[in-house]
């Protein structure tokens, strides 16, 4: 039989696995780093034969994307196998590879402990050690339950019920056996590189009704050196993390006695923001955009006309105000549409674009409330363009533009999706297929590469998702870019076209940081807290060697105040070294020390937190410097950007 391989032609023997087939058409070298083979869209195991129906394959490598989820994900069952045999009446639930890595969970009457983990991780690497075979075989639903039942895994029954079906394939190496659709690497012994990382309680199926289970997550690479780097931005990541560095700069925190997922913010945080919300606003009004603000708790009517009662009701807060039940906004749009409505729109009025710095509430799980990433309280920078249908595709493309522009200020660079209709959706197919093919017509246009995200879009309409890479390349969604035409339909807004006719416009829903919050706290670790200087809340602190220099410390501070420049003086009876650390710690763009030698010269001694000192120079020249730097370029990662004020 002959099969294409990488555009080569090979010769095999009928029964032959894909394996025999990659052998003839690779190198030893090559073939070695192989992990599974790929027939058209399908992934399949290295011991499927080849057939007829599949005589063109590709290898899958293993330090390719699909090829490490198949490593992390065949780690997942050689991490249930070595609990299992450590812990023989743990129960195995479900074990799939995730960005990164893998994890699973399992029914145990305790918590594991860091020292089991350090066991699990041993026997582990026995099993691959072993270089045990991984092999599948397909059951009856009826022989899979009776096998796992006598296992006493009731929760392999409970998935295979929720499936459906009448055949199952399930894989053994070793002894242990588990359900699952696959693939696997040939042999445990190509998982080369692992590391088991961390505990925490889930629920089954997310459902804080069920049973609370533990999971254990873990991450697998292609070998050894990228576990190491990858080991390495995990430390990197710790000491960037935002609520550490949020405590550490004095910017915000959260409070029990609040309550969970509601952050509050600091003198320093709260200038912060206001600085970004300011840039926001001003940005916004440079291109045309009007300034609008909407109630925070909206009637329960429009929450059913609008679909978000029907689609959105379990993330909402809902309160009743004289015997009439309201919604609490988990989103701006409905303000918005009435605010349009206020007049009669003519074509020549479009596109209205409607600006909202809105603080709405959503009621995330306690269980995934993590820091300023994820809150029940927060501020979107929400916009609403409504325009007519011949604007879309310039309104997108001016969009992509902005983001493009404010994302290059920050120094993101950031990758695209296209996300498409989701099973849980209003509107007819008709506005569905016009929304995406505009979305797409306008991603092609802009010549941006961009993926396609199946059946994630918003329940109203498709969208654009802009994913930005940090500064140690991790993956964060902010903005996004919405295009909808069911809600001008639910809430019958019109323009009246030059035909005199009323017609029907559309509604771009967008954000274009997204959450303020979460923002600010993927900006934070992104340059690991120190703020560009035009955005840093203090961008110098005057520092005293003694009570003698007061006087003209004061005077330094008011002169750098009148020329706009945040400054903060500590005056404390504290050593200048230790005043000088703490400065630092704190991420302060510039320390100006005053001494005798200062005062007597009417100067300030200047050192910067990128440790270029410029040494003695005049007030006017230090202001200077640090408006200068204010409008230089931003480094957070080896590139930089500037800001034009």
């Amino acid at each position: 039989m002959q099969v294409e391989i990488s555009g080569k032609q090979v010769e095999v023997a009928d029964g032959a696995s894909c394996a025999d087939a990659l052998k003839e058409g690779l190198s030893k070298k090559q073939f070695k780093n192989v992990v599974a083979v790929k027939c058209g869209d399908a992934i399949l195991d290295l011991s499927t034969p080849v057939t007829e129906t599949c005589t063109t394959i590709e290898p899958v490598f293993a330090d390719s994307e699909e090829g490490l989820k198949i490593i992390r994900h065949s780690a997942a069952h050689v991490m249930a196998e070595a609990v299992k045999k450590l812990f023989p009446t743990a129960k195995v639930t479900i074990g799939p590879a995730i960005t990164d890595g893998f994890y699973y969970d399992f029914d145990y009457e305790r918590p594991f402990t860091p020292e089991d983990l350090e066991a699990i991780e041993k026997e582990m690497l026995s099993s691959v050690g072993a270089d045990k075979p991984f092999v599948r075989t397909v059951m009856s639903k009826a022989e899979a339950k009776k096998m796992f039942e006598a296992k006493g895994e009731t929760y392999k029954s409970e998935i295979m019920d929720d499936l459906g079906g009448d055949e199952f394939s399930i894989y053994t190496h070793g002894d242990f056996a588990d359900l699952c659709r696959g693939p696997h690497v040939a042999r445990t012994g190509q998982i080369k590189a692992f590391k088991l990382l961390s505990v925490a309680g889930a629920y089954w199926r997310g459902d804080e009704k069920n049973k609370q289970l533990q999971r254990i997550y873990g991450t697998a690479w292609e070998d050894p050196k990228a576990l190491k780097q990858y080991l390495n931005r995990l430390e990197e990541a710790k000491k960037r993390d935002h609520r550490k560095l949020g405590k550490q700069l004095d910017l915000f925190s959260f409070s029990d006695e609040v309550g969970p997922g509601m952050s509050l913010w600091h003198p320093r945080g709260m200038l912060l923001r206001a600085i970004l919300e300011d840039f926001e606003r001003k940005e916004h009004l440079k291109r045309g955009y009007d300034l609008v603000q909407g109630p925070i708790i909206l009637k329960r009517e429009l929450w059913e006309k609008s679909g978000h009662y029907d689609n959105y009701r379990e993330n909402m807060y809902f309160t009743e105000i004289d015997e009439q039940a309201y919604g609490i906004k988990p989103m701006n749009c409905l303000a918005h549409m009435i605010i349009y409505k206020r007049k009669i729109m003519s074509y020549r009025d479009l596109p209205q674009r409607y600006f909202e710095l809105g603080v709405v509430h959503r009621h995330e799980k306690s269980g995934v409330l993590h820091g300023l990433m994820r809150v029940r309280t927060f501020t979107q920078d929400d916009a609403h363009l409504i325009c007519r249908p011949d604007q879309v595709e310039e309104e997108i493309l001016n969009l992509i533009k902005f983001y493009k522009d404010i994302y290059a200020l920050f120094n993101y660079e950031f990758d695209v999706e296209l996300s498409t209709r989701p099973a849980k959706s209003i509107g007819t197919d008709e506005d569905w297929e016009l929304a995406t093919e505009g979305l797409r017509q306008a991603l092609d246009k802009s010549g941006m590469p961009y993926a396609i995200n199946e059946g994630d879009g918003a329940f109203y309409g498709p969208k654009i998702d802009f994913h930005l890479r940090d500064s140690i390349g991790r993956s964060w969604q902010c903005g996004t870019i919405q295009v909808d035409f069911t809600l001008p339909e639910r809430f019958d807004i019109v323009y009246v076209g030059e035909d005199g006719e009323r017609h029907r416009p559309v509604m771009i829903h967008r954000a274009m940081l997204g959450s303020i919050e979460r923002f600010i706290g993927v900006l934070t670790e992104h340059c690991a807290g120190a703020y560009p200087v035009w955005l840093a809340p203090v961008q110098a602190r005057l520092l005293n060697v003694t009570d003698a220099q007061l006087d003209f410390m004061k005077k330094a501070e008011a002169f750098l105040v009148s020329k706009g420049i945040r400054v903060e003086a500590d005056t404390r009876n504290e050593k200048l070294g230790y005043k000088i650390r703490e400065a630092q710690v704190e991420k302060v763009p510039y320390m100006l020390v005053i001494g005798d030698k200062e005062v007597e010269a009417g100067c300030v001694n200047i050192r910067s937190r990128d440790g270029e000192d410029p040494g003695m120079v005049t007030l006017e020249e230090a202001a200077q410097l640090i408006l200068e730097a204010a409008k230089a370029p931003f480094k957070a990662g080896g590139m930089s950007y500037s800001f034009s004020g």
